[in-house]
Protein backbone atom coordinates (compact mmCIF):
# COMPACT_ATOMS: atom_id res chain seq x y z
CA UNK A 1 0.00 0.00 0.00
CA UNK A 2 3.17 2.15 0.92
CA UNK A 3 4.42 2.10 -2.40
CA UNK A 4 1.51 2.79 -4.33
CA UNK A 5 0.45 5.60 -2.19
CA UNK A 6 4.00 7.14 -2.87
CA UNK A 7 3.49 6.52 -6.46
CA UNK A 8 0.35 8.39 -6.47
CA UNK A 9 2.27 11.24 -4.59
CA UNK A 10 4.73 11.07 -7.55
CA UNK A 11 7.40 10.31 -5.13
CA UNK A 12 7.89 7.37 -6.40
CA UNK A 13 8.25 6.11 -10.73
CA UNK A 14 6.13 4.13 -12.17
CA UNK A 15 8.49 1.38 -12.45
CA UNK A 16 9.53 1.10 -9.21
CA UNK A 17 6.30 0.73 -7.66
CA UNK A 18 5.24 -1.56 -9.77
CA UNK A 19 8.76 -4.02 -9.27
CA UNK A 20 7.57 -3.79 -5.62
CA UNK A 21 4.45 -5.00 -6.35
CA UNK A 22 5.17 -7.69 -7.95
CA UNK A 23 8.51 -8.59 -5.64
CA UNK A 24 5.76 -9.05 -3.06
CA UNK A 25 3.73 -12.11 -4.85
CA UNK A 26 7.72 -14.11 -5.14
CA UNK A 27 8.43 -16.49 -2.64
CA UNK A 28 12.02 -16.10 -2.28
CA UNK A 29 14.17 -18.83 -0.78
CA UNK A 30 17.59 -16.49 -0.07
CA UNK A 31 20.73 -18.09 -0.02
CA UNK A 32 24.41 -17.03 0.16
CA UNK A 33 25.57 -15.15 -2.43
CA UNK A 34 22.46 -13.76 -3.77
CA UNK A 35 22.37 -10.62 -5.09
CA UNK A 36 19.78 -8.04 -3.72
CA UNK A 37 18.48 -4.61 -3.17
CA UNK A 38 16.88 -2.35 -1.04
CA UNK A 39 12.90 -1.85 -2.47
CA UNK A 40 14.00 1.81 -3.80
CA UNK A 41 16.95 0.66 -4.75
CA UNK A 42 18.93 3.19 -2.76
CA UNK A 43 21.38 -0.07 -1.77
CA UNK A 44 22.67 -3.28 -3.78
CA UNK A 45 24.71 -6.40 -2.36
CA UNK A 46 25.34 -9.74 -1.79
CA UNK A 47 23.62 -12.01 0.84
CA UNK A 48 26.32 -13.35 3.64
CA UNK A 49 24.23 -15.73 5.48
CA UNK A 50 20.43 -16.34 6.72
CA UNK A 51 19.81 -16.41 10.19
CA UNK A 52 17.84 -19.17 11.54
CA UNK A 53 15.04 -16.93 12.45
CA UNK A 54 14.78 -16.11 8.86
CA UNK A 55 16.22 -12.58 8.89
CA UNK A 56 19.00 -11.66 5.96
CA UNK A 57 22.81 -10.59 6.62
CA UNK A 58 24.02 -8.74 3.78
CA UNK A 59 26.74 -6.37 2.67
CA UNK A 60 26.26 -3.29 0.75
CA UNK A 61 28.40 -2.75 -2.00
CA UNK A 62 31.20 -1.17 -1.40
CA UNK A 63 31.21 -1.54 2.68
CA UNK A 64 32.64 -3.79 4.91
CA UNK A 65 29.83 -3.81 6.69
CA UNK A 66 26.82 -6.15 7.27
CA UNK A 67 23.54 -5.53 7.66
CA UNK A 68 20.91 -7.54 8.96
CA UNK A 69 16.93 -7.24 7.34
CA UNK A 70 14.20 -8.90 7.33
CA UNK A 71 13.69 -11.04 3.51
CA UNK A 72 10.40 -9.13 2.49
CA UNK A 73 12.56 -5.50 2.98
CA UNK A 74 14.98 -6.80 0.11
CA UNK A 75 14.28 -7.81 -3.24
CA UNK A 76 16.53 -10.04 -5.90
CA UNK A 77 18.71 -7.88 -7.79
CA UNK A 78 18.38 -7.76 -11.68
CA UNK A 79 21.30 -10.07 -13.04
CA UNK A 80 21.16 -7.32 -16.04
CA UNK A 81 21.85 -4.55 -13.95
CA UNK A 82 24.53 -6.79 -11.85
CA UNK A 83 26.83 -7.55 -15.05
CA UNK A 84 27.22 -3.97 -15.83
CA UNK A 85 28.09 -2.68 -12.29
Amino acid sequence: MSAVAHCIAGVLPWEAMAEIVESLSETTEWIAGDRVKTLRGSLRGTIVRVLKDGRVVWKPDGTQNELTALPESLAREDQKIADRN
